[in-house]
């Protein structure tokens, strides 16, 4: 596949389908490109702290996810070495989440992305991700 947006394309499909975690935890994956992705959720009653406010590692996990979407548009298996994520803003039951990774850097098989996490356009969270391509293909040879 030589088309980068239908290979970014591609590659997510491949991975949501066995995503189980982000799908437990109502995410949508709402679009993909390469180095980019955006992944909402919505803060359930079951996503809370004893504080009645989105537990912060579910803000995390969508802000990860989305990072995972982004790092493998490229077609390669890659994986985290690492993230930082700070908290700029509490969520409550109800909001509307959406997460915006973004490759800022691509250099060989590493990796850095940020991620947005907002609340319409409120600044939830950010995050950045650090990634590791493992070298091998997500897409068998026809094509999945």
């Amino acid at each position: 596949m030589t088309d980068p947006d239908q290979l970014a394309r591609a590659c997510a499909e491949a991975m949501w389908a066995g995503d189980q975690a982000s799908k437990a935890l109502g995410m949508v994956l709402e679009e993909v490109a390469p180095g980019r992705a955006r992944l909402s959720m919505v803060v359930r009653a079951d996503m809370v702290n004893g504080h009645d406010l989105c537990h912060g590692g579910l803000i995390s996990t969508l802000a990860d996810s989305a990072f995972a979407f982004a790092c493998n548009s490229h077609g390669t298996v890659t994986v985290a070495t690492g993230f930082q994520v700070d908290f700029l803003e509490s969520a409550r039951i109800d909001d509307v989440l959406v997460a915006d990774a973004q490759e800022v850097a691509l250099r060989g098989r590493s990796g850095v992305y940020d991620v947005t996490v907002r609340c319409g356009e409120t600044v939830i969270a950010t995050f950045r991700g650090r990634s590791r391509s493992l070298g091998r293909p997500i897409l068998d040879s026809a094509g999945d």
